[in-house]
């Protein structure tokens, strides 16, 4: 199936916005519309904090610092995840100069499933290769005492809310203006910087992070247009490494399905921070990532700077019908 799509001026996307309020047109603009996006985190924050501190007073609980892991962990990361939705949905679907709504509820939300299957798919490669080369190792098996952490905390409140934010905000609108590339490292390397502060964080590993994850999940992104892939693939990266490899999750050890250490050269096992940090993720994850850029390239989802589509009228890529296993989009 031959992918390569070129995108063909559309003169009415300008006259979209020339029949548009100069107000309209200022709140539309890509970098305002980054600015709303992330005040909309920020009041989604202020209304989570509220309800805990609510719950935490009909539970009696009058001390955060002492307060039950339901409460700090559990229901934090459901009402954060679930808050990133409503920030989707209600807000973030009507901004920009061609909003659009990056977490549809329709057959395209199959792309998770497919992500998260790749995923696993992935992962477990990676770990095989870390094993064949000594860098891991099976001792037997673990107490799955970190399931529901690793289900709500890395699946669940990483997933959505992470990629909602870094892919639905940061670069959706970054790209808007700056176009693809810059976005795309800019997003990277933002991404890779929140994992510094992680347990067991190191230069090294942000920039892996940055490397590998970061591309990876912006490529998800550009192929598909909408955030259900890349959710996907988070999602499956996050449990299956921790879950069922028992390996360190961003620097986070886990109780998983087995019970698991990295062994040898810290630059193959990735050390305390766990396989994402070594170059075998690196090279592999990487490698993924680039793969799913050049198809977004064939099928002609690469934005062009904000300034030139201003001149040539051409319109912002649209979002795709669910991909194949394969990661090969439908037309």
């Amino acid at each position: 199936m031959d992918e390569t799509i070129t995108p063909q001026p559309q003169p009415e996307a300008a006259q979209g916005q020339a029949g548009k309020s100069k107000a309209r047109r200022f709140f539309d603009f890509p970098l305002i519309a980054l600015i709303s996006g992330l005040l909309s985190f920020v009041a989604a924050g202020i209304t989570i904090g509220m309800a805990l501190y609510a719950v935490a007073a009909i539970a009696g609980i009058y001390d955060m610092e002492t307060a039950p892991v339901w409460l700090t962990d559990y229901l934090t990361a459901i009402l954060m995840a679930v808050g990133a939705v409503m920030v989707a949905k209600f807000s973030l679907r009507h901004l920009g100069e061609e909003p659009r709504d990056d977490l549809p509820f329709d057959a395209r939300a199959r792309d998770f499933f497919v992500g998260l299957l790749f995923a696993a798919v992935l992962m477990s490669l990676m770990v095989g290769i870390a094993a064949l080369l000594g860098a891991y190792r099976i001792d037997g098996w673990g107490g799955s005492t970190s399931f529901l952490m690793l289900l709500l905390m890395a699946g669940f409140q990483a997933a959505f809310f992470e990629e909602i934010l870094f892919r639905g905000v940061i670069f959706r609108f970054l790209e808007e203006f700056f176009g693809s590339w810059i976005a795309l490292l800019i997003s990277a390397l933002l991404f890779g910087l929140v994992h510094w502060s992680n347990p067991n964080g190191t230069l090294l590993a942000a920039l892996a992070i940055a490397l590998e994850a970061g591309i990876l999940l912006g490529a998800a992104y550009m192929l598909t247009r909408n955030l259900w892939l890349a959710i996907g693939l988070h999602w499956g990266w996050n449990v299956v490494q921790g879950y069922i490899w028992d390996v360190s999750v961003s620097g986070i050890a886990v109780d998983g399905l087995v019970d698991a250490k990295p062994m040898g050269d810290p630059l193959l096992s990735g050390g305390a921070f766990g396989l994402e940090a070594s170059a075998i993720a690196m090279v592999m994850a990487t490698a993924t990532g680039i793969w799913l850029l050049v198809k977004a390239v064939r099928i002609g989802h690469i934005v062009q700077p904000w300034w030139v589509r201003r001149r040539t009228g051409v319109a912002l890529p649209t979002s795709t019908p669910p991909i194949s296993p394969t990661l090969s989009v439908k037309r």
